[in-house]
């Protein structure tokens, strides 16, 4: 204890002389000592001062959400129906399963029919999807106490609303077909995207932006809960600030027609652990979005979005996000100049990119 009191001590005096003394007085032993490493971040380094706070206030947007459900969306029902799928389509499937979660399931679902706001719930399709998973949960695992009363309440919810179950359950795909996209296709489109800087002095069609979305929404994501939101700048004046505040747009942001920025939503997670799958989840359906206004005849430039925070603030002033809103990359999208270079951005070999075993 004495040891630490002088350390702290010590410490404390190499702050007022800067960040460098305490870089150089350390050394490698931050990088060897858990203790080290938080005391130092802590107090020397702020740089995850707003990570720690968009997750605190993710988690408390999440219980908050749970008490007054006033979306058409919840990050519970999405996650809880999602493991029941899981439950639906093991093999071999138990008799009985997901009795720890499925009051709070229809629980969840009762609130969704009450707090949406839809004149309709059962049209929600995230609600109708909740719906045939556990009509069809509810028909295949027995009578048992554990699932009675939640078996009951879903039944109560179903006549009283008079909600007919559709076909959103599990399914068997038809792997009978060749794929509609063989892979020589594929490759030849993976090579010809490329980030692309130059654009046409043309106006990105909306429609085209919201076909490229419905393939970027299939992208996988942790237990289907979709934490992000793209947001896309096409009116000049406010492409332009926006288009401003990362660092990757210098010498060209002018001729951007679309600017994006991908915006992850931490009220989605219960937990810190989840905390990363807002940046996951977001560069999967970018690059799924990528690769779709490409077969439009678009382009894309993937921007890089480093933690900065003179950057982040003014991100969150433009776009009025809340604190558990976090910018994750940013995208240029336009129609590509013909005339324009493109970087060759030479890729690593194969056997640096993969390893078996």
């Amino acid at each position: 204890m004495r040891r630490m009191r002088w350390l702290i001590h010590v410490l404390k005096g190499l702050v007022e002389r800067g960040t460098a003394s305490v870089d150089h007085f350390l050394g490698g032993k931050v990088a060897q000592n858990g203790f080290l490493s938080r005391l130092y971040y802590a107090l020397f380094k702020p740089s995850f001062s707003r990570e720690f706070l968009a997750v605190a206030s993710g988690r408390a947007r999440y219980r908050a959400q749970l008490k007054n459900p006033s979306t058409r969306s919840s990050p519970l029902l999405r996650r809880n129906v999602h493991r029941i799928e899981k439950g639906l389509i093991m093999r071999p499937r138990r008799d009985l399963f997901a009795a720890g979660y499925i009051d709070e399931t229809v629980v969840e679902l009762e609130r969704e029919f009450v707090g949406s706001g839809d004149d309709n719930p059962a049209e929600n399709p995230e609600t109708a999807w909740a719906v045939d998973v556990l009509n069809e949960y509810f028909r295949i695992t027995p009578q048992h106490p554990s699932t009675d009363v939640a078996r009951d309440r879903f039944a109560q919810l179903v006549e009283a609303h008079g909600i007919h179950p559709t076909s959103l359950t599990p399914y068997q795909r038809q792997l009978d077909a060749s794929p509609p996209v063989q892979f020589d296709d594929f490759m030849a489109l993976s090579v010809q995207r490329r980030s692309v800087r130059w654009f046409k002095d043309e106006p990105v069609p909306r429609e085209l932006i919201d076909k490229a979305m419905l393939a970027a929404g299939q992208a996988p994501t942790a237990c289907n809960r979709q934490p992000f939101q793209f947001r896309f700048f096409d009116e000049p004046e406010l492409r332009e600030k926006v288009s401003r505040v990362p660092m990757g747009t210098k010498g060209y942001r002018a001729n951007i027609p679309t600017f994006c920025v991908l915006v992850g939503h931490l009220e989605n997670f219960s937990e810190e652990r989840d905390r990363h799958l807002i940046y996951i989840d977001a560069s999967l359906a970018a690059m799924s979005f990528a690769y779709a206004v490409e077969t439009l005849g678009l382009s894309t430039c993937m921007i890089n979005w480093p933690d900065i925070p003179s950057r982040e603030k003014t991100m969150q002033q433009l776009l009025n996000l809340e604190p558990f809103e976090r910018p994750v990359m940013c995208m240029a999208i336009g129609y590509p100049d013909e005339t324009a270079l493109v970087p060759r951005s030479v890729k690593k070999p194969l056997d640096l990119l993969r390893r078996f075993n």
